[in-house]
C-alpha cells in the first residue's frame, strides 16, 4: 500500500511540476515576440512571397554594423512591430557581406547599412529606407508600401 501511494505521490508532483513548464513553453511558441526572418536567402524569400501571395521584407545588414544590431536588438523584437511584419510580410535578412548578399547589394545598390527594402512578390522594389529606424516608423513605412 504504502509503494502504490508513493508512486501516486511520485506522478503527482511530476504532473505538477512539468505542466506550468508546458504552459509556459506553449505560450512562447504563440506569441509573436520578434520578427520572423528567413535567414541569408532571398531565393527563398521570393519563392514564399509568390506561394503566400505576400511583399518581401528585407533588412540588408553587415555583421559588423551597429545600428544592424540595434535593429535586431530593439525595433524588431518590439511586439506591434513583430505581428504586422509576421502577419504581412515575408522577411528575409541577409548579411550583404556573405553568401548571395554581395551581389544583391551592388544589384540593389546599396551603400550602407543597414537598408531595409521592400519588395513585392516578384522581387520588384517598392520601398526602402536606410539608417535604425524606431518601432512606430518602421510599421509606417510598411503601411505606406502596402498602400503603393
Amino acid at each position: 500500500m504504502k509503494k502504490i501511494l508513493y508512486i501516486l505521490s511520485l506522478m503527482f508532483l511530476i504532473t505538477l511540476v512539468s505542466s506550468p513548464t508546458a504552459k509556459a513553453q506553449e505560450t512562447l511558441s504563440k506569441s509573436s515576440t520578434q520578427i520572423n526572418f528567413i535567414e541569408n536567402s532571398w531565393t527563398e524569400a521570393l519563392k514564399q512571397a509568390a506561394k503566400q501571395k505576400k511583399y518581401i521584407f528585407v533588412d540588408a545588414y553587415a555583421s559588423w554594423c551597429g545600428p544592424c544590431k540595434m535593429l535586431k536588438a530593439t525595433t524588431f523584437k518590439n511586439n506591434k512591430v513583430a505581428d504586422f511584419y509576421n502577419d504581412n510580410f515575408v522577411n528575409v535578412a541577409i548579411d550583404m557581406e556573405k553568401g548571395q548578399g554581395p551581389a544583391l547589394a551592388a544589384a540593389w545598390g546599396l551603400q550602407a547599412y543597414p537598408t531595409m527594402i521592400i519588395f513585392d512578390s516578384k522581387g520588384k522594389a517598392i520601398s526602402g529606407t536606410v539608417g535604425y529606424i524606431r518601432p512606430n516608423d518602421l510599421i509606417k513605412f510598411g503601411q505606406y508600401a502596402l498602400n503603393k
